[in-house]
């Protein structure tokens, strides 16, 4: 809703990476799986979701490995980084610049109808996005607080550790 698709993608990835194994490396196809629904037109080619791990591996919040036997791993500290981070790192740039409408100028001088009412509330979601970390959503989904239904109706599923 608030957030867009690539967010979105990176940010469902990146739990699942963090509900697996320490160390265990997973194919992006094996991922893809995960995120896609076959009945939702929008959903993009395995290229895209293999563009948004790249990137955030080239962000150093996953490693990647070729070939056979690779795939990603959330990076040393990866679950640190807050959604407010991974989002910055997707969209190249920071999140709540620009106008809630779109307009090329909106601020307190040449304010839109909804600048106003927007301001506070765009400090507060950012204020929470910077508070969630992807260490305590995975945590809380493998505490089963939460359950993450993806599209077409399947839940994440959680490798049992060895």
């Amino acid at each position: 809703m608030l957030l867009s698709k690539t967010s979105e993608y990176a940010l469902q990835a990146l739990i699942y990476l963090a509900t697996q194994p320490p160390g265990e490396l997973v194919l992006s196809g094996e991922i893809w799986e995960y995120l896609k629904d076959p009945d939702d037109p929008r959903v993009p080619p395995r290229q895209y979701l293999a563009k948004i791990l790249q990137d955030l591996s080239k962000a150093g919040i996953l490693e990647s490995r070729k070939g056979r036997g690779g795939g990603f791993v959330l990076a040393p500290g990866a679950e640190d980084k807050n959604i407010l981070d991974v989002v910055e790192i997707v969209e190249r740039k920071p999140l709540g610049q620009g106008c809630v409408l779109g307009l090329k100028k909106c601020e307190d001088a040449t304010a839109c109808p909804v600048h106003y009412a927007w301001k506070p509330l765009k400090a507060e979601v950012i204020e929470l996005l910077s508070q969630q970390t992807i260490g305590s959503m995975a945590e809380a989904v493998r505490a089963g607080k939460y359950r993450i239904h993806l599209p077409g109706g399947s839940t994440l599923r959680v490798k049992a550790s060895a």
